[in-house]
């Protein structure tokens, strides 16, 4: 329990914020997920146009400071890797 004005507001707003970095975590999932799905389906334009909009939302997170800059540039590489290797 928070002992001081202080600590209470803090408290508040690591709830607020912890609230907001998971929602955004998780778009940032998803978005990643939606560029495997279209890797798996083999549709290399669906593939190409998901992992644009996930590039934008991982980078969003990196400059949230959500995620380290090397994670997010492990994902976009690994992505782009999968999307190379498909066929056109």
């Amino acid at each position: 329990m928070a002992n001081s004005k202080s600590a209470e507001k803090a408290a508040r707003q690591a709830v607020k914020h912890r609230e907001r970095n998971v929602a955004l975590r998780s778009n940032a999932r998803s978005a990643i997920r939606g560029v495997l799905t279209a890797v798996a389906s083999g549709n290399k334009a669906d593939a190409t146009a998901s992992y644009k909009k996930a590039v934008a939302v991982v980078d969003s997170l990196v400059n949230k400071r959500l995620v380290h800059r090397n994670k997010a540039s492990r994902h976009k590489s690994r992505l782009a890797a999968k999307i190379k290797a498909l066929k056109a």
